[in-house]
């Protein structure tokens, strides 16, 4: 499929790419903004591209040709490597930039990666069921731990210093001062859950923030795993996350950014006191172009996130 959607144009040449341009594409809107943070003015004339600019989920994304022809003739490409990039090994394939640098953010982060797990009430999906002889998924929502992130702008530093290297000291410099910021907001969600009267969180939806609760030690239940599919949940995984939430005297249901919050709802009225917030935790996985060009950064979600954090576990 790569290779018909690579023969649709092969005429990828200035219009697209200056040769005095450093061409960087990245995957999804994370890679993207510590790139620009890192880039600073970019004294490289760097052009920036993230793929999943108009809210498309991670695990749904299909390149576009005009994706793919991006691809094959940038300095430096980005993305997770889970099971949602199966499409890049073709892709890459088809990459007329031989001296292309190629970052995998689960490949750099190795044993920090996380498999995804199954904890008390949560719904399996099909594949789960099925045996022991499956490969195991891992986790791909990397960049919602505040940790990870510095490891990886480390590493996308390095990339940009090995493509333009007359410009890496300005580099080295943006993401010292970039490491700083992710530190000190990371010393706010430890005290944050320190401070907290709960240290638990129950999401009636998906739960992709894996990373984030391992790093502050906070136990949680969810309706599903990170990367489902699912969107309706069957009634015993509805009454189980609602005794949880009486049992634990839990204040608040959180769920991921979307307009669909029936499941949490549902979780709620049928509580014994049927009055819990419902709250929103945005896991960045459906950031788009516009949100960028108003202001939006991976830290001003972060420290949105923390905000609703705070509430939850008050």
């Amino acid at each position: 499929m790569v290779g018909s959607l690579f023969a649709y144009s092969s005429e990828y040449t200035a219009a697209e790419k200056s040769a005095d341009s450093l061409q960087i594409v990245t995957t999804i809107f994370p890679e993207y903004d510590w790139v620009k943070q890192i880039l600073g003015d970019n004294p490289a004339d760097a052009q920036v591209t993230m793929l999943l600019d108009n809210g498309v989920d991670l695990h749904s994304y299909q390149p576009t040709a005009e994706d793919i022809l991006k691809i094959s003739t940038c300095d430096l490409f980005i993305y997770v490597g889970g099971e949602s990039d199966e499409w890049v090994e073709d892709a890459l394939q088809e990459a007329t930039n031989k001296d292309m640098v190629v970052i995998n953010l689960l490949d750099v982060l190795g044993d920090k990666v996380k498999e995804e797990e199954l904890v008390e009430g949560m719904e399996g999906e099909e594949e789960d069921e099925e045996g022991d002889d499956e490969e195991p998924e891992y986790d791909e929502h990397v960049w919602l731990s505040l940790r990870n992130a510095s490891i990886l702008c480390e590493r996308i530093a390095d990339a940009l210093t090995s493509v333009d290297a007359k410009h890496g000291d300005v580099y080295e410099s943006n993401v010292t001062a970039y490491k700083d910021k992710l530190s000190a907001l990371d010393t706010k969600y430890e005290n944050a859950v320190s401070n907290g009267s709960v240290n638990t969180l129950l999401f009636g939806d998906r739960f992709p923030f894996r990373y984030l609760v391992d790093d502050y030690g906070l136990d949680y239940f969810a309706a599903f795993v990170g990367c489902s599919a699912e969107t309706e949940a069957s009634f015993e995984t509805i009454i189980f996350l609602a005794q949880k939430v009486n049992e634990l005297s839990l204040p608040c249901i959180m769920t991921i950014e979307g307009t669909d919050h029936k499941i949490a709802e549902t979780i709620v009225q049928n509580t014994e006191t049927k009055d819990q917030k419902i709250l929103t935790i945005d896991s960045m996985q459906s950031t788009t172009a516009r949100d960028v060009q108003n202001g939006t950064t991976y830290l001003s979600l972060m420290e949105s996130n923390l905000e609703v954090l705070k509430e939850a576990l008050q």
